[in-house]
């Protein structure tokens, strides 16, 4: 496989899991986190990282809004409920020891 295709194919497989979290927006950040270990902040975080890479310099709002299909806050006012005392506890079992 040449690199055109490869990154072709990486990037279709990256906007098929951007349109899965859109269909999942009942997965909540947390959940994310403390399942997989990222969530879509973190995505977002890595967008804006890989943009700059190539000399495009992306604020986190915009990379935000490009993973969440809209204005984080928007977001966060329809979809985003409080963590539950279970997943606060999960999430501080499994973060990394250097984040502590």
């Amino acid at each position: 496989m040449d690199k055109q295709t490869q990154t072709e194919i990486e990037a279709a497989a990256f906007r098929r899991l951007l349109a899965h979290l859109d269909d999942r927006k009942d997965v909540q950040n947390i959940d994310l986190m403390n399942l997989a270990g990222f969530c879509r902040n973190c995505l977002s975080k890595w967008y804006a990282a890989a943009a700059l890479e190539k000399g495009f310099e992306i604020d986190s709002d915009t990379a935000r809004e490009h993973i969440y299909g809209m204005p984080y806050s928007e977001w966060k006012k329809n979809y985003q409920t409080p963590a539950n005392a279970q997943q606060q506890a999960s999430f501080e079992a499994n973060k990394p020891k250097d984040s502590q």
